[in-house]
């Protein structure tokens, strides 16, 4: 089984940066896909960016050119810098993971519980 915690959520202001943070355990093998999704009160979960071990990177239309994803070395943790927040951006953000392994060997990928990201206009 594989966990994956979140970190780096909070309030900032419109136009303002954040990083956020998400590690795996649980396991010891490398994640091949990494993504991070977020949830507006009131909408559905939606894809925000997502990354593989190749380098192949996907962004939601409204983040591109804004947010950067990056997998951290090792294939076990995955990054969202943040830039030029909007008040849109805000949402509870969770990291995921497809890895084709483990959704083979478990049925299903694997979610952290979120982290609320705020923005003030």
């Amino acid at each position: 089984q594989v966990q994956l915690a979140e970190s780096g959520g909070g309030l900032v202001q419109a136009g303002g940066s954040l990083t956020l943070s998400c590690v795996a355990s649980g396991s010891t093998f490398t994640l091949d896909h990494m993504a991070w999704y977020r949830q507006a009160p009131g909408k559905q979960r939606e894809l925000v960016a997502e990354v593989t071990s190749g380098g192949d990177r996907n962004y939601a239309e409204s983040v591109k050119g804004r947010f950067t994803i990056s997998m951290g070395k090792g294939q076990r943790s995955v990054y969202l810098q943040m830039a030029s927040l909007k008040p849109e951006d805000t949402a509870v953000y969770y990291c995921n993971t497809d890895d084709p392994w483990l959704v083979t060997t478990t049925g299903r990928g694997a979610w952290g519980t979120g982290t609320q990201v705020t923005v003030s206009s």
